[in-house]
């Protein structure tokens, strides 16, 4: 029964993934170019969704917060350029790969199931000697961003939001003068 709620949001993900166009090859590429910032704008709606609906069913004690992983700084961030690359390269991320084969794309499924093998792959051969090295520098252990900060969960969303509503407001305006040029 655990398992059938995460599917069923999955499901509504992908639909609405698809919905968006997000699961186009020139979406995400354009993406990289910065010519298209749906997909910005999509990641971070649900992100802020996600904050305003999952926070307070955890104050009322609806739903409990998993351990949050070990932040190893280093690690996200060669881990995520390697992504990042990946996805450039690709012109899909595992997301819009899933949700294209959802469709019956099988062409999504090639540089997916590739991408996925090769990074597990590489992280597989890799982990023995790179992990314990990447670990030991600028490791901040299993904290959220708030407890880091020292501040209240709410003020954090609060002030997310607010970025986010910055940031599609300037993602528009300038949108908007490139269109009068």
């Amino acid at each position: 029964m655990s398992i059938i709620l995460p599917l069923l949001l999955g499901v509504v993900f992908g639909f609405a993934l698809n919905k968006a166009g997000l699961t186009k090859y020139h979406k995400i590429v354009n993406q990289f170019r910065l010519n298209d910032m749906a997909v910005l704008k999509f990641m971070l709606t649900a992100l802020v969704v996600a904050m305003l609906g999952l926070y307070p069913l955890h104050a009322l004690g609806v739903i409990n917060f998993p351990t949050v992983p070990a932040t190893y700084v280093v690690g996200n961030l060669v881990g995520g350029l390697i992504f990042g690359v990946g996805m450039a390269l690709a012109g899909f991320c595992p997301g819009t790969c899933v949700a294209g084969a959802g469709e019956g794309k099988v062409d999504y499924l090639v540089p997916g199931i590739l991408g996925f093998l090769t990074g597990a792959v590489i992280y597989g051969l890799t982990y023995d000697k790179v992990f314990p090295k990447i670990s030991a520098i600028a490791n901040y252990g299993n904290v959220t961003l708030p407890e880091l900060w020292h501040i209240n969960p709410y003020l954090a969303i609060l002030v997310f939001t607010i970025m986010a509503l910055v940031l599609f407001y300037l993602i528009d305006r300038m949108g908007m003068q490139r269109k009068k040029k």
